[in-house]
């Protein structure tokens, strides 16, 4: 019976990783970048995470102009501000960030397919 109970694995928790990075949030802040299926082929992309020192409405001017496209900033209760633009934006304002110097390349997660 001994021989069993050596061969049986431990208990392996996959997630254990990622819950500790995740306790660690305070030292690294990432700039999560979504795409959301409107209806049809019509899409939305969200810009969350941005540091509240920002001026969200001159960022989102600034993309506007940028991509022509149209876009809002809206205050979720769980999340904050997040700026919402027309389209799947995702490339674009990843490479907008980091060439403006707003955000570093490794603090931006882009979601989505």
């Amino acid at each position: 019976m001994s021989e069993l109970d050596d061969q049986i694995p431990t208990a392996f928790d996959p997630f254990a990783e990622a819950n500790a990075e995740d306790s660690s949030a305070g030292s690294k802040e990432y700039v999560h970048i979504r795409t959301q299926q409107r209806n049809g082929r019509k899409s939305l992309t969200t810009v969350q995470g941005l540091k509240k020192e920002f001026s969200y409405n001159k960022i989102l001017k600034d993309l506007k102009k940028e991509f022509c496209c149209n876009g809002t900033v809206v205050q979720d209760p769980e999340l904050g501000q997040v700026i919402q633009l027309q389209g799947d934006q995702r490339k674009n304002v990843s490479t907008f960030l980091v060439q403006a110097g707003i955000v570093k390349k490794d603090h931006i997660k882009i979601h989505g397919f």
